[in-house]
């Protein structure tokens, strides 16, 4: 996505981009999207002692939306009244997610904290699913969780701030499995990016009242104000476009499968960029929550949503 936080859909509707990007294989543009969401990520962590990791989440929810409504201008859509409520819950899901994503990277590894989220689409995968692939996948996270969790609290980082990660981590997980079920309805309605857009500005003005303040320290900062549009095109315009142009070329299943290598990709970056280097238990792990995510992807059926 979150980061965090990446949004799975249903086969994409007429508005979403193609053009010259349709002609890049599939996997390459996944993997350029995973590089510029986790990229993203770590430009936002080295802002967290100037705004606060919730703040710096919020401008770029912001951000996008101004980006999003410049590109899509979704006023231009006939909306009904259900679309447009589908569309307003779906992007604050999405925001409450992106926030409490940011306070979980702010305590946690970023390798860790994303395989961690990982739980919540594997829940709806296993809630919602019909074999045992699912079951057994619950099974599989569960035992990278406690590898994970355990690590990390044995590890050298305060109790209290893995405390604080944790919770974070679990509670940005939740909100990406609502954000799966709402994103669902506002996939399958045809909204499309035009329901991102709207989501997006739902999500900004919702958390307005927390961190509104801080405009009047960010606009003016012109370099800072740079950094966030930075954030909020490399985590979330770049990698939610992206993800629709890959929804066009290959199924759910598919797409929900190479999901599973972003828990590799934030780690890769964590230490190239953050220095954060993982030991072996805990890639251990990674690997666990990662097989989790591959299991629950293999035999489901192309209309169903898997991830986000």
């Amino acid at each position: 996505m979150s980061a965090a936080a990446r949004p799975a859909s249903p086969r994409p509707p007429s508005s979403t981009p193609g053009g010259a990007l349709g002609r890049v294989p599939a996997p390459a543009l996944f993997a350029v999207s995973g590089l510029t969401l986790y990229l993203g990520a770590a430009v936002a962590v080295g802002l967290f002692d100037t705004l606060g990791a919730p703040t710096v989440s919020w401008w770029r929810i912001v951000l996008a939306a101004v980006v999003l409504l410049a590109w899509r201008r979704p006023w231009r859509r006939r909306w009904t009244r259900v679309e447009l409520v589908h569309a307003c819950l779906f992007g604050i899901a999405l925001s409450a997610m992106n926030v409490v994503f940011y306070v979980a990277i702010d305590h946690l590894p970023l390798g860790v904290a994303v395989a961690l989220e990982f739980t919540g689409p594997v829940a709806v995968a296993a809630v919602t699913g019909r074999g045992w692939r699912e079951r057994g996948a619950i099974v599989v996270a569960a035992a990278g969780v406690v590898l994970l969790a355990g690590i990390t609290l044995d590890g050298g980082l305060p109790r209290d701030d893995v405390v604080v990660g944790l919770v974070a981590v679990f509670g940005a997980a939740a909100c990406w499995a609502g954000y799966i079920v709402l994103g669902k309805r506002v996939a399958g309605g045809g909204a499309g990016i035009d329901g991102l857009a709207v989501g997006m500005v739902a999500g900004a003005l919702v958390f307005a009242p927390f961190f509104g303040g801080s405009v009047t320290r960010v606009v003016p900062d012109v370099g800072l104000l740079a950094f966030l549009l930075v954030v909020a095109v490399c985590s979330s315009v770049v990698p939610y476009v992206l993800d629709q142009v890959v929804l066009r070329r290959v199924g759910t299943a598919t797409f929900a499968v190479l999901l599973a290598l972003l828990p590799a990709t934030a780690t890769a970056v964590g230490a190239v960029v953050l220095q954060q280097i993982p030991t072996w238990p805990e890639l251990a792990g990674l690997v666990l929550i990662s097989g989790a995510i591959a299991m629950t992807a293999t035999g489901r059926d192309e209309s169903e949503v898997l991830a986000g």
